[in-house]
């Protein structure tokens, strides 16, 4: 009930804001300043239009990020920050959470003096299905929430912006990179970084080895897909564990600092069990819906930074590495940091390396390539 209260006021302060007049902006509907920021942070709960891969127009949400600081002369260096899996349901959108600084890396960058944006993706805080891991929907929310970002006078941002992203957010960070020049020719990427990045996703579904924690994704990639598309899970599992999979993708955000329900974990030992042997790969149209939103490595542009643990249970780290080296073919440079820590702090572990990593790309410095050592 707390997060319907939560959506409830998120809409009030949209029609209450004085910035809730910006229906002259392209892009942007809303902005309203936030009280509870880091020091030396300042940041609005924004509202914007964006498109998914249909061509429909949605309003979807997401935070915007600046440093405390007057407006600069020159506009300000844009970082869009893509979260990682928070859940499929409405009330898991990132910006809804009041530990949303807490487990948002990306936000560590305003300290250097960036604009972060950070959109929740469609479905998130806003009354559609999420589209999870489906990378041109993701794409375009991203890149339309750092024009909205522009359109707000205190954020000062420019057009130049890098994209940074962790697990969920590592996919829609490459999905970003491959449509930027074709979706926002107006916008101009200097850089992408993903941490712990799933590529290839029938692959990642079926290679991590934490077998717990690949079905609840499976279970939220089954639901969004079926809820979207239409696609028919028989082929998959029963209709008992249908609702199973259901109950575990509306019932369930990801929790950073709760154990789950005891409901929670007999459900996704249930559905763990009943796809111990299925491969989405091979089962239609699951299959080729998969394929389609795997990165393609030939289209993602260069410079490039990948982070990724050797220790990684949820997305398999021989994978990351197959699709870095086939970047890597193409003549792309490549960054490539290892690391040796859980799937949830591959952002964290390499914050430091990134940001440096992306200044130097605003800065005009030559990338390095780490391609011969992958």
């Amino acid at each position: 009930m707390r997060h319907v209260y939560a959506v409830v006021l998120f809409a009030i302060l949209f029609a209450l804001s004085p910035l809730a007049a910006a229906q002259a902006s392209r892009y942007l509907i809303a902005a309203e300043p936030m009280t509870d920021t880091p020091l030396g942070t300042r940041a609005w709960r924004v509202q914007y239009w964006t498109t998914n891969g249909n061509g429909q127009r949605l309003a979807v949400t997401g935070i915007v990020a600046a440093p405390m600081e007057a407006v600069p002369p020159r506009p300000r260096r844009v970082i869009a920050w893509t979260h990682g899996a928070w859940g499929v349901a409405e009330r898991c959108a990132p910006s809804l959470s009041p530990n949303f600084f807490e487990y948002s890396t990306g936000m560590d960058a305003v300290r250097s003096g960036y604009v972060v944006v950070a959109p929740d993706y469609i479905g998130l805080a806003s009354p559609t299905m999420h589209p999870f891991l489906v990378g041109p929907d993701t794409a375009n929310a991203v890149l339309d929430a750092v024009r909205a970002a522009r359109e707000i006078p205190g954020a000062a941002a420019g057009s130049d912006f890098a994209v940074w992203g962790e697990s969920q957010g590592g996919h829609a960070a490459l999905w970003t990179a491959t449509h930027a020049r074709s979706y926002a020719p107006d916008l101009t990427l200097v850089g992408t970084a993903a941490a712990a990045p799933p590529t290839d996703l029938a692959a990642n579904l079926r290679e991590g080895s934490d077998k717990n924690a690949r079905a609840l994704l499976l279970s939220f990639a089954l639901h969004s897909w079926s809820s979207l598309y239409g696609f028919s899970q028989d082929g998959i599992t029963g209709r008992a564990n249908q609702g199973i999979i259901r109950r575990l993708a509306e019932n369930n955000c990801v929790s950073f600092n709760k154990k789950p329900k005891l409901g929670t974990i007999l459900g996704i030992l249930t559905i763990a069990r009943a796809t111990k042997n299925k491969d989405i790969a091979k089962i239609e149209p699951f299959g080729s819906f998969a394929r389609a939103n795997s990165v393609d490595p030939a289209r993602v542009p260069g410079p490039l930074l990948i982070a990724q643990s050797s220790r990684d249970t949820i997305v398999a780290p021989a994978v990351t590495r197959k699709f870095a080296k086939a970047v890597c073919r193409g003549r792309t440079r490549v960054r490539w940091i290892d690391m040796t820590g859980d799937h949830g702090a591959s952002a964290k572990d390499s914050a430091g390396e990134t940001i440096g990593w992306i200044g130097a790309r605003f800065d005009g410095q030559s990338p390095p390539d780490d391609c011969r050592r992958i």
